[in-house]
């Protein structure tokens, strides 16, 4: 007897349909296993095996052979073995002909017959409505991740058990009807009117905000860099419902879904500690899987205490920062991440914190010299913001007066020129104004003739380079967005080169 049934292979963010076919024959009891197949998915022909058996079924004692096709796609993973036993109990008999029709599935399988949750469910669940499943079977724990996905039949099982009575009988589980889920937003704690003093570098994180621009914070220990970047998020624009399928079919492969929580409803905020490798932040693997850069998409990569990341792994940034993905080369083949992230960095000007203050600075030149070339030139250039926090006076802490304005009043003005964007890109594949390629600068970003001197001289007596060039006219949009200006004038330019980290003065000094 013959049988099939339909399921998925992930490969980096690609899902390829799989027909799992079984065929049981006369012959000597066997169990084999065809078709570009991992260790882990060879062991489907135990854990099925045993599942079965705790089910109350026993497989025939004859020659079971399983296809996995195409052949020329690699499968990984445990999310095969439900379509395996679907499979085999169609192809042995137990379930009618014809009820796989149709039918996609994924799931693994416990001894004990129990169907298990397994990661990249909502990707698949695309994929089934692309290739116009009749119906979806997954795991009951990846239930409600799947029907996130409108316009598909999704059902969940939890056990082989479960199974046998939906196909042979019709009979559906005795559970509550899971609904499609509704994205949680966060309620955030923390605010910007609780950091006291610091106004420029509020003003820099609402312009890195507003147009998605890098922003590096430097300043001594205690000068409130860690606190305002996280309250960045308490100014980020909420997600549409694309970017929130978007980023949760990134965390749904990387496992990060849970069944309380099956899609994101907040961008990333990202916080690796500095000890992370270059596979960890890249993505690695055999078969790769999405690092940090990926996770932080559409959102924030934190990199608290920069010069302490090791220039190995710090490098690898210089790629997504510019390209807005990742690319990885395996001998199986390239695999592309989306990495469109706001990069925020802080760090401390010395080793010790407390440069320029050469009354506290225990640092020898060639020490901070040292420290500074941990970042490399080329990722500097690739930063657009730059802002010294300085320490916090005791005026400001025991000041009665507001701290400065809300992170409510900032976020209204960073979707006010979102808004803006959100017109001005309005029929192409842009998003902020941190994307602006060379060849829309005329038409995104005229500048008055005054602010074109003023940019001249800066280029000449900064010796900047052509990346850095772009980089201050973007920005200068930006704040011009905020002024509600059309045209960039002399004061934005000024503005966002007083920003730029390689000119910074304690870059000169260092």
């Amino acid at each position: 007897m013959f049988s099939s049934v339909l399921s998925a292979s992930i490969t980096g963010l690609d899902v390829s349909c799989v027909r799992v076919e079984a065929d049981i024959s006369d012959g000597l009891p066997q169990f084999t296993m065809v078709g570009f197949l991992s260790a882990q998915v060879r062991e489907a022909q135990d854990r099925v095996r045993s599942a079965c058996r705790n089910a109350g079924i026993r497989l025939p004692a004859k020659r079971i052979t399983v296809n996995l096709s195409p052949a020329d796609i690699p499968k990984s993973g445990a999310r095969f073995d439900l379509p395996v036993a679907l499979s085999i109990l169609s192809a042995c008999g137990v379930l009618p002909p014809g009820s796989l029709e149709g039918v996609l599935a994924v799931g693994e399988l416990s001894l004990s017959g129990r169907i298990t949750s397994v990661s990249g469910v909502l990707p698949v669940a695309m994929k089934a409505k692309e290739e116009q499943a009749s119906l979806l079977v997954v795991p009951a724990a990846n239930e409600a991740e799947a029907k996130a996905v409108r316009d598909l039949t999704v059902i969940g099982l939890a056990s082989v058990a479960e199974a046998v009575d939906f196909f042979r009988d019709g009979v559906l589980p005795d559970r509550a009807c899971v609904p499609s889920p509704d994205a949680k937003l966060n309620c955030y704690t923390e605010d910007f009117s609780d950091i006291h003093g610091q106004l420029s570098a509020k003003r820099a994180a609402s312009i890195a905000v507003a147009g998605f621009h890098n922003l590096m914070l430097i300043g001594t220990p205690g000068s409130g860099k860690t606190m305002l970047a996280r309250r960045i998020p308490t100014i980020l624009p909420d997600l549409t419902p694309e970017e929130s399928l978007e980023i949760s079919r990134i965390y749904s492969i990387a496992g990060l879904l849970t069944e309380e929580n099956p899609i994101t409803g907040t961008r990333p905020f990202r916080h690796p500690h500095h000890t992370i490798s270059p596979q960890a932040l890249a993505g690695g693997g055999k078969i790769p899987t999405p690092g940090e850069v990926s996770l932080a998409h559409r959102g924030v990569l934190f990199l608290d205490e920069m010069p302490e990341f090791r220039s190995q792994t710090l490098e690898i940034l210089r790629q997504p920062l510019e390209d807005r993905e990742i690319v990885i080369s395996r001998t199986s083949g390239t695999y592309r991440f989306p990495a469109s992230f706001l990069l925020l960095a802080a760090m401390n000007p010395c080793p010790c914190g407390y440069y320029p203050d050469l009354n506290r600075c225990t640092c020898t030149p060639r020490m901070i010299a040292d420290y500074r070339n941990r970042i490399s030139k080329p990722l500097l250039d690739r930063i657009d913001l730059s802002i010294v926090c300085p320490p916090v006076s005791y005026e400001d802490l025991v000041s009665d007066g507001p701290a400065g304005p809300t992170s409510a009043e900032i976020r209204t003005k960073v979707e006010a020129v979102r808004a803006v964007e959100a017109e001005r890109f309005r029929g192409t594949s842009l998003h902020f104004n941190s994307e602006i390629p060379p060849s829309m600068m005329e038409t995104c970003c005229p500048l008055d003739p005054a602010a074109k001197k003023v940019l001249g001289q800066a280029f000449e007596s900064r010796s900047l380079s052509a990346r850095s060039y772009y980089r201050i006219i973007r920005v200068a949009r930006t704040i011009a967005d905020m002024d509600g200006e059309d045209i960039i004038l002399p004061r934005h330019i000024r503005e966002a080169l007083t920003m730029r980290p390689v000119d910074n003065s304690y870059w000169k000094t260092l």
